[in-house]
């Protein structure tokens, strides 16, 4: 069969990085034209990717007959109208999560790719990663026997800028969505309740945006399981991602990654060099399966990894979140 022609939507960080795992990793695929406001960006990527169009719109990539499938890599606030335009012209949909930052946006962008009965993949990079596959396949084969806690530790080497803090929905939605996707993947279950405690302790520049840095925050799921999520705009000594499942025939944990396996003794004291310092180099292979997976349900007409149901399930977890920490008391879930 032909190749899967992808249109790639933003040129920007993330875009390139599953740039070069269609150009690089995915015989069944290949880039077929890129679009980016700044027309720059899009050249550059073009040039480096051999990717033979450059769209002045992403309109002009969406009404393309010969464009199966688009990668959306663009801001947040722009993710569902793509989405409902993409759907309406029948293209298979990869879209950075989330889909937007409140549920009418959402809704309307996955009812519409629903409707269409076109894929709809959201980015949520880490059900891809080794060692939380390996964690969750603990959970289902009963390894650990019935999963009775779970602990989620993911903290930043730096918070973002304030002028990325400002629009990006808050700690609720731009970081710790990952993390509500993850305990909802980790465990197989609904979170039907939260309760956080938080704070600014980083820099208060982040609290005069209206935002948080750092919290904890209880949780409770449907089949029963407790939770905690531990989150924080810095570690000063890495990207901090760690993971503990506890049950009753036993625990898994997963440690950081590093860039080397090394371990240094002295006389004074025995030690390794520091885990890796950013998401692109921590997550480098779940970046790329992830994309790898996408065009594999499209190309097999299979069910995507991670559906628009999913990231609407993490985001009304961020938004009760929200509303937990603002009101001082647990909120119980509404669907």
């Amino acid at each position: 069969m032909s190749k899967l022609n992808i249109g790639l939507i933003g040129a920007g960080r993330i875009g390139q990085v599953h740039a070069a795992t269609i150009a690089y990793r995915v015989a069944s695929a290949q880039l077929a034209a890129v679009t980016d406001p700044i027309a720059s960006a899009a050249q550059a990527v073009a040039s480096k990717f051999r990717i033979p169009n450059i769209a002045a719109h992403y309109s002009d990539i969406i009404a393309d007959p010969n464009i199966d499938a688009v990668l959306i890599c663009t801001p947040t606030d722009t993710h569902a109208e793509i989405i409902q335009a993409a759907a309406a012209a029948g293209k298979h949909i990869f879209c950075e999560k989330p889909v937007a930052l409140d549920l009418a946006q959402t809704d309307a962008a996955v009812n519409a790719a629903e409707r269409a009965g076109v894929k709809l993949q959201l980015g949520f990079n880490r059900r891809f990663d080794a060692n939380y596959a390996r964690a969750r396949q603990a959970v289902t084969s009963g390894e650990i026997g019935q999963l009775r806690t779970l602990h989620l530790i993911s903290r930043d080497p730096a918070p973002p800028p304030i002028s990325y803090v400002k629009v990006s929905g808050g700690i609720f939605l731009d970081m710790t969505i990952h993390d509500w996707d993850m305990a909802r993947f980790l465990t197989g279950s609904e979170i039907v309740e939260v309760y956080v405690q938080g704070g600014v302790m980083v820099d208060s520049a982040i609290g005069d945006a209206g935002d948080i840095d750092t919290h904890v925050t209880l949780l409770r799921f449907a089949n029963g399981v407790i939770g905690t999520v531990d989150n924080c705009r810095q570690a000063v000594y890495g990207y901090d991602q760690r993971v503990e499942l506890f049950g009753s025939k036993g625990a898994i944990n997963t440690q950081n990654n590093y860039p080397n396996n090394s371990v240094l003794s002295t006389a004074d004291s025995v030690h390794r060099d520091l885990p890796l310092n950013f998401f692109m180099t921590r997550y480098t292979e779940a970046y790329a399966a992830e994309i790898e997976a996408f065009v594999a349900s499209v190309v097999n007409d299979t069910p995507v990894a991670v559906s628009g149901q999913d990231g609407r399930a993490a985001l009304l977890v961020g938004l009760a979140a929200k509303q937990s920490y603002l009101e001082g008391k647990p909120v119980r879930l509404t669907r």
